[in-house]
């Protein structure tokens, strides 16, 4: 039978181990847990649009390739439909059974889940596009590593399809979505501090 000193003991042990399991939970340099604060992204550009990729027409549905493209024969993947496509005089193609791709700069109207096509598209041994400056100066990021993969993991979860490539290099997480402004980055920037995430827009205003 337990005694009155024998209970006293045993209460006073459970609160010192839980209040060692709250200090290892809470201690410095540990990961705060994901939040459930949202990422925002952004609007719909107003005027015409840029991007480059593979343009692939399965059986008369078009889409734009903006990220990872299977190299299958013929290739797949998950992009951006395209309205008013045509490969009348568009060079560059090829074709196996019912489906025809080729890369291409291609100008268009993005409403966020589609471009309506308004240029004939630019072949992309043609194309000489102007190359984006380096949002980080060319310095290495300095989040540690097991940081920076709990970081994409919870980017990957919260955007899952609105993300079209999410990496981690050269100290950073590297997001690429279709389209942004500022606004994703500014959101990635108060959930997970500056310097942290990278974001980058496929598609580029043109006016």
């Amino acid at each position: 039978m337990s005694t009155p000193r024998t209970r006293a003991i045993v209460g006073v042990a459970s609160a010192l181990a839980l209040l060692a399991l709250t200090a290892c939970s809470t201690s410095p340099g540990s990961s705060p847990a994901p939040t459930s604060v949202s990422l925002v992204t952004a609007p719909a550009p107003d005027g015409r649009v840029i991007a480059t990729g593979t343009v692939i027409d399965g059986g008369g549905h078009v889409q734009l390739c903006l990220g990872a493209v299977a190299e299958s024969h013929p290739p797949q993947c998950s992009g951006v439909p395209l309205e008013g496509w045509t490969w009348e005089g568009v060079d560059g193609s090829e074709t196996a059974d019912t489906t025809t791709w080729g890369t291409y700069a291609v100008y268009g109207i993005f409403d966020g889940e589609k471009v309506a096509v308004t240029d004939p598209p630019i072949m992309l041994a043609l194309y000489d596009p102007i190359r984006p400056e380096d949002p980080t100066g060319g310095e290495v990021g300095t989040t540690a590593d097991a940081e920076l993969a709990r970081i994409q993991d919870d980017v990957t979860e919260r955007l899952g399809a609105e993300a079209t490539e999410v990496r981690t290099e050269r100290g950073y997480v590297w997001v690429e979505v279709p389209w942004d402004d500022g606004t994703l980055q500014d959101s990635v920037n108060a959930l997970y501090g500056d310097g942290v995430v990278i974001v980058s827009s496929a598609f580029r205003e043109v006016d």
